[in-house]
């Protein structure tokens, strides 16, 4: 290969201050052939599995990139400094250069001569042009991690050591260490994106020992990463982002620095391992069994199960090495129910068993910090036999541009509480997001606003939770700042095999209620409703709710979009009851199926207490079982006719024969039960 045709300008050999002697005196081929012997150097290259694609690859070599969905042209030499897109994130890819990984990937793996010039000369084309910070101190972060992943592959103990022109890898170590050494001194003052950029740091400070200023790099981005692991996580182990997707991003670039630390002679501090065993643990139980975290908040729908698998090896949890495997090897998490009180997350599943078991991840607590919160305070998730059935809608985009073709918000809407598992009032986000003058440019600024929170988040708590052999409950209240609707919702799983979804608002005004269950995507044209004067039902593949038909209640299909991953969306329908009033109450049961639709109906049945007060008693019929529910609403323990019965207590569940014998009854300690028999025996959950 002709090395003048990969980098057409060189530099002449000279000593060079960036290095420690006696490198410093080494002329460029001398200092090529250094870092292509074995330094003993070792770390791993990063590979973006999407962004590496043969098709996307096959698409960079024509000068066609595709980001987010979205394809430009940019033609051989391309302009760095303009956005071909109105969405700012495509141009941050373009930035990131992980497609330059895979380039470089192509070399080593089949010695793709094309595939090494393309990769030298967007490299220098960028080089060339285009300042250390363009964009965002992150965007730089991620761009110095993949070209040094890129050099493990064509230069850094290569096995099969690319012809790169000397003056250009010179070159391009020097801009290396400039981006290095902005990064230093223009770090985000915290969360994801500092996480990344002192990632960024310890790897060149690793890799690069040879540079004068590798160990300061070292030593001060691992004493920040550990401050930062601890300023980040809540006591819980969660992401103080709240964002499922941002909290794994985040531990596996912490990861990455332990591991680099550990495999290089570098002491690992304790606390960071403390840390990032208790992030782990979240990740443990967020895991849907199919093998992906579900999108609450940012983010995409992925899983991250080889990050488990490290957190086995490196602390000896064979809880994580079951989950990482499948189930293959190890030993099942001794807990079926986890709650994180911090973040406000709590998750249960049916069992350890297997991709077949039911999960559910409710979210009861906080917006948290930063910009990536959605407004879904007491939305869920729920999946059941290998598949999402209920489901957050996601992200799709940061960009708040809009044309007369298609003029939504497409931010604003996902973001959005009436796109989400939880009640919307009046139409009204939980948290105020109004729309800002834009005044100074920003990453997502396309137009002349951009929405902002402006208001407090609202007050959230867990009010109790248990769990047992025959059901668990977890009860959550929201009470926001923009209206005087308090939201209190009850999730009860009952033998580990159907949930009972009770919502109550409570308003001195009058207010327009909307319960929102987001389907996915495989329910689009094959979900119906159906039912009779008294049981509103719903069949959509893989899950079956019901509803009783409430006066002044009304039930149907709305339209709805989800997104698994940014810049992608899919029509999915919404089961969507309404209701106006002040005070007001919602009943649905969702049964998942693995295959037909099993028989399910739901009707109220009637229940008296003290004056003012208020309940819920369903009577819930699934095939040969007979089943009750009831809950107060916002009251303590009290006295109560359900029918005929005489019930002491916040709640009960129980089951009856086929003529009505009561066969089981389970509720919270203190709770009493009376029928025509005589007082029952109650179980305690």
């Amino acid at each position: 290969m002709n090395a003048a045709v990969l980098s057409p300008v060189r530099s002449e050999a000279r000593t060079d201050a960036l290095f420690l002697s006696p490198w410093e005196a080494l002329d460029d081929a001398a200092l090529l052939a250094h870092f292509q012997g074995d330094r003993g150097i070792r770390f791993a290259p990063i590979v973006d599995a999407d962004e590496c694609r043969p098709e996307k690859l096959a698409g960079v070599m024509a000068g066609r990139f595709e980001f987010n969905g979205e394809t430009h042209h940019l033609g051989d030499a391309v302009d760095w400094l303009a956005n071909p897109s109105r969405d700012v994130e495509w141009h941050i890819l373009l930035h990131k250069f992980y497609y330059a990984v895979g380039l470089a990937q192509l070399w080593q793996e089949e010695g793709d001569a094309p595939a090494l010039r393309r990769w030298v000369r967007l490299v220098d084309g960028w080089m060339q042009v285009t300042p250390p910070g363009f964009i965002a101190a992150d965007v730089t972060g991620r761009r110095v991690q993949n070209w040094i992943y890129s050099l493990h592959a064509l230069v850094l103990d290569a096995a099969r050591p690319a012809p790169i022109d000397a003056a250009f890898f010179r070159r391009l170590l020097h801009s290396l260490h400039l981006q290095v050494e902005y990064l230093c001194a223009h770090l985000t003052p915290k969360r994801n994106h500092r996480t990344l950029e002192l990632l960024a740091i310890f790897l060149a400070g690793v890799v690069f020992p040879e540079f004068g200023r590798a160990a300061h790099w070292r030593e001060f981005a691992l004493a920040e990463t550990l401050a930062n692991v601890q300023a980040d996580l809540l006591p819980d182990g969660v992401h103080c982002e709240l964002s499922t997707d941002y909290h794994h991003l985040a531990l596996r670039n912490w990861l990455q620095v332990r591991h680099l630390a550990a495999d290089n002679g570098h002491a690992v501090p304790t606390a960071l391992d403390r840390a990032l065993e208790a992030a782990l643990a979240f990740s443990l139980h967020v895991h849907q069994p199919a093998g992906v975290a579900p999108s609450l908040s940012d983010g995409d729908v992925r899983g991250f199960l080889p990050l488990l698998a490290q957190g086995a090896a490196l602390f000896g949890r064979e809880d994580m090495r079951f989950v990482a495997s499948g189930g293959r090897h190890g030993r099942p998490p001794r807990e079926r129910v986890a709650h994180f009180p911090a973040s406000g997350y709590h998750v249960v599943r049916s069992d350890w068993d297997g991709a077949d078991a039911q999960h559910l991840v409710f979210d009861c607590g906080p917006l948290g910090e930063g910009n990536h919160g959605h407004f879904d305070a007491l939305s869920f998730e729920l999946a059941a036999f290998g598949r999402p059935l209920v489901v957050d809608p996601g992200r799709y985009t940061y960009s708040e541009a809009t044309t007369p073709a298609d003029p939504c918000n497409w931010r604003v809407h996902f973001r959005g509480t009436a796109a989400h598992n939880t009640v919307c009032v009046d139409g009204r986000n939980q948290t105020r997001y109004v729309p800002k003058a834009i005044k100074d440019a920003s990453r997502h600024a396309a137009g002349s606003v951009r929405h902002k929170i402006s208001g407090p988040a609202p007050d959230t708590a867990l009010l109790e939770s248990c769990s047992g052999a025959h059901l668990d409950l977890l009860h959550g209240r929201c009470a926001s700042h923009e209206y005087d609707a308090v939201h209190e919702r009850c999730i009860v799983f009952v033998d580990r095999r159907y949930w009972i979804v009770s919502d109550w608002l409570e308003a001195q005004e009058h207010h327009d209620y909307a319960l929102r269950f987001q389907l996915g995507p495989d329910a689009q044209d094959h979900a119906v409703l159906c039912g009779d004067d008294a049981c509103v039902r719903l069949e959509s593949p893989g899950l079956v709710a019901a509803q009783p038909r409430r006066a002044g209640q009304h039930t149907g299909l709305a339209a709805g979009w989800v997104s698994r991953d940014y810049g992608h969306k899919r029509a999915a329908p919404a089961l969507l009851t309404s209701a106006r009033a002040s005070c007001t109450s919602f009943a649905t049961v969702l049964l998942p199926s693995r295959e037909s639709a099993p028989t399910l109906r739901v009707t109220d049945l009637p229940v008296m207490g003290a004056e003012g007060a208020q309940a819920t008693a369903l009577r819930i019929e699934l095939g040969d079982l007979h089943d009750g529910w009831f809950h107060a609403h916002g009251v303590a323990q009290a006295g109560w006719r359900i029918g005929d019965w005489q019930f002491s207590g916040r709640w009960l569940h129980w089951r009856c024969d086929a003529q009505g014998r009561l066969l089981r009854a389970v509720s919270h300690p203190g709770a009493q039960l009376r029928t025509a028999l005589g007082l029952a025996r109650v179980e305690t959950a």
